[in-house]
């Protein structure tokens, strides 16, 4: 068989295997921690060091972007079918 092929089905199956397992974690999983806030929900202000609400998230959970993604389909294609 050739080199290359071999290499090209290698690399097909890594990204598959990858590409499934971020689904999988988006599915069971979908949030994950801010950020900015490491999870605590409070930040503080840059001149007074006051504490104060994350702007970022509301809780100090953010949701990953592929369920974002997952989600904008998802209302995308029920908004359709109406």
């Amino acid at each position: 068989m050739n080199p290359l092929i071999t290499l090209a089905i290698a690399v097909a199956a890594i990204l598959a295997t990858v590409t499934l397992g971020y689904t999988g974690l988006c599915w069971v999983k979908p949030f994950t921690t801010c950020r900015r806030c490491a999870g605590t929900g409070r930040t503080t202000t840059r001149i007074l060091r006051r504490p104060r609400a994350c702007r970022r998230c509301d809780r100090g959970y953010r949701l990953r972007a592929g369920r974002w993604i997952f989600n904008y389909f998802h209302r995308l294609r029920s908004e359709a079918t109406r």
